[in-house]
């Protein structure tokens, strides 16, 4: 397997970034051009996009997640994981984030890298094609 390279996004990045997007149900349906405004990372395999991840620092001790999305063929390969390591190393301190209720795959794969549920927000997130909304989880990850 070739190695996974971690690398600044760009505009000439964003029709991937839509693809993957668009097969990641999970991941959060923002216009990707919104990205460019905050940091994106990407994971690219073989000259593929594997996976990217939007953050933005708070302060000058706390950053948040903004969208993490890994393509389904690219799963369970440590791209979630090498793309957050990268962001903890850039930007030392507390984390957050809210991941989606019934995400447990995400959840599980944010408790493997430090954080830990921190509260609840009900009805925090729409569902594509229904009248309804979906919780979502408030996760922490300290400062190591």
């Amino acid at each position: 397997m070739e190695e996974l390279l971690i690398r600044p996004g760009t505009a000439a990045d964003l029709p991937a970034i839509a693809a993957l997007q668009a097969s990641v149900p999970e991941a959060a349906d923002w216009p990707v051009e919104d990205y460019l405004t905050y940091h994106l990372d990407l994971a690219v395999r073989g000259g593929v996009l594997a996976g990217f991840l939007v953050t933005r620092r708070l302060t000058d001790d706390e950053a948040e997640i903004l969208n993490l999305a890994v393509a389904p063929s690219a799963r369970r390969q440590g791209v979630a994981s090498q793309l957050l390591a990268a962001a903890f190393a850039r930007w030392p301190g507390d984390w957050f984030l809210e991941v989606r209720e019934f995400n447990a795959r995400a959840q599980a794969c944010y408790e493997k890298v430090g954080f830990f549920i921190a509260g609840r927000r009900p009805n925090y997130y729409s569902v594509t094609n229904a009248n309804s909304r979906e919780g979502g989880i408030v996760m922490v990850r300290r400062k190591c």
